[in-house]
């Protein structure tokens, strides 16, 4: 072969490896500017899924969050755990009816339909299984509350999802509560010396305790305090959970977990220079939720660490293990062993 033929067949090659390279779908596509992302939803079995699907999809509702629309769903379901198989019939057929969303029989054929996944089943047992197809199929997930049922799942998920490079975040509605954004952000407290959090927090056997429901109020504990607790102890009655965390800078923050009496969300933040308390129950808990989602959808870029999601389950993990010893402060860094 001449050194001329050598070149020109050199140049054939480099220009189909660039066309083949821009034929190539790229695992993260993302919609253009003026289309909506393609979203699709694992688990039927939650108000979420159709709350959300109504904000996402009608433009004439007043919560309304543009830029993203469900188009199809997985259906799900749980049949040991009644808020699941009693409502998942009932959600598929208003995605399907109302709102024409497709329902498909596999998780792997609703990826290929989409470009981003809200996985929104309500029993965490499930999350760690149905993410899989959702990470081998490179797709950006949004992983509803709880993360998982358990500390050991929601680090498999958080390892997995590392491993394959595919970006994901978890949260409660109730992190962007705008009561919670605002004591976390308020000047006039003169920094953060501690909170008090208190939430609904009933149980289910298949949970950790705390991860069903408590998980809010801890999650709005997290949102003020960041991470950096050490050690939790837990006083439980059949009514109260009040669990008790020390930080390492020596702040103290408190999450009361209730089961008697009105089902409400409350902060109260300590300040250096003043204490201030949360306002009204919130009236729209989702639609922020959304906004972080909708920008998560088009960035990638998760708005709440890895680390600190990881750590408030290894809280609520702690707290199990302080009920177990009748109450004894427990180490974080022994959760999970």
């Amino acid at each position: 072969m001449t050194n001329g033929t050598g070149l020109w067949l050199g140049r054939i090659f480099m220009c189909l490896t660039a066309l083949a390279l821009l034929a190539a779908p790229n695992c993260f596509a993302q919609a253009g500017a003026d289309q909506p992302v393609r979203v699709g939803i694992i688990g039927l079995d939650t108000s979420h899924a159709t709350e959300f699907t109504r904000m996402f999809n009608d433009a004439s509702d007043p919560n309304h969050v543009p830029g993203v629309r469900v188009v199809a769903a997985f259906k799900g379901g749980s049949p040991d755990i009644k808020e699941s198989w009693d409502r998942v019939e009932k959600y598929t057929a208003e995605l399907h009816d109302k709102w024409k969303v497709q329902i498909v029989d596999s998780i792997p054929t609703l990826c290929s339909m989409v470009d981003a996944i809200l996985l929104e089943s309500v029993d965490g047992r499930t999350h760690l299984e149905q993410v899989r197809p959702v990470l081998a199929a490179h797709k950006p997930v949004f992983i509803d509350k709880p993360l998982a049922a358990n500390l050991k799942d929601a680090r498999e998920i958080a390892r997995l999802a590392d491993r394959a490079g595919v970006p994901w975040f978890s949260s409660s509605s109730l992190r962007y509560w705008a009561e919670t954004q605002r004591l976390k952000n308020a000047p006039e407290a003169g920094g953060t010396v501690g909170a008090s959090v208190y939430g609904p927090s009933p149980l289910e056997p298949h949970h950790t305790d705390l991860t069903w429901y408590g998980i809010h109020a801890v999650e709005i504990l997290y949102a003020i305090m960041g991470s950096g607790c050490e050690t939790v102890t837990r006083v439980n009655t059949e009514d109260t959970d009040v669990v008790v965390g020390k930080w390492k800078d020596g702040r103290i923050g408190e999450m009361r977990g209730i089961r008697k009496g009105p089902y409400e969300f409350g902060i109260t933040l300590f300040g250096a220079k003043a204490i201030l308390h949360s306002g009204p129950q919130p009236t729209n808990y989702y639609q922020p939720l959304l906004v972080e989602i909708a920008q998560f959808f088009r960035t990638h870029k998760s708005p709440i660490d890895t680390k600190e999601t990881l750590e408030m389950f290894e809280f609520m993990e702690a707290a199990d293990m302080s009920k177990a010893k009748g109450g004894a402060p427990v180490a974080l860094s022994e959760a999970g062993k």
